[in-house]
């Protein structure tokens, strides 16, 4: 009678390995995007939070002043306790974050200190705006004083920009300036 041996193979078929390899490729290809959309969700929800939140730090000021941070200049002021006074001039990103940032009086002139006089403010908790999320790194406001509610983005530079008649507050960025 004829015997036939069989070896005991240790390894795996090239089939069996392509196979293995087709279905890991899948399984990225499914799982890559997902994680790539995760990252501009995230993204674009820290834009809608700070935008909410210096938005309604803008409000407060009007509501408290009547008019916008940076339509009046926050320099002047003699402050109390050894203070610093705002240097920001009218219509200039200084002028609208030291509003934003430190205590004001009626006039809006700014102080880093407080008393009865500068009673208003801070509005925004810290010392400069965030850095925008999408283009990162930046964080500069750029002033218009167009009194324009159309007002859109005029590029992709990334940061902020204002326009200190009407309050309105966007990213400066084409894609992002209708949130």
């Amino acid at each position: 009678m004829l015997r036939k041996s069989f070896s005991k193979s240790n390894g795996f078929t090239l089939v069996e390995l392509l196979i293995v390899i087709v279905i890991l490729a899948v399984l990225a290809g499914i799982v890559i995007p997902q994680f790539t959309n995760s990252t501009t969700d995230a993204k674009e929800s820290a834009l809608d939070s700070s935008l909410v939140g210096i938005r309604g730090a803008i409000a407060m000021y009007y509501q408290q002043h009547s008019h916008y941070p940076g339509a009046v200049a926050s320099t002047g002021a003699t402050c109390p306790n050894s203070g610093t006074a705002g240097l920001g001039v009218i219509d200039t990103e200084l002028a609208f974050l030291d509003h934003l940032t430190r205590y004001t009086n009626e006039e809006g002139q700014s102080c880093t200190t407080t008393n009865a006089e500068f009673k208003y403010g801070p509005y925004y908790a810290k010392d400069a705006l965030p850095n925008d999320p999408i283009v990162g790194e930046v964080n500069a406001v750029v002033v218009l004083t167009a009194g324009d509610l159309a007002m859109v983005a005029p590029g992709t530079a990334g940061g902020w920009i204002y326009d200190n008649i009407t309050g309105k507050f966007l990213m400066n960025h084409t894609s992002y300036d209708d949130r």
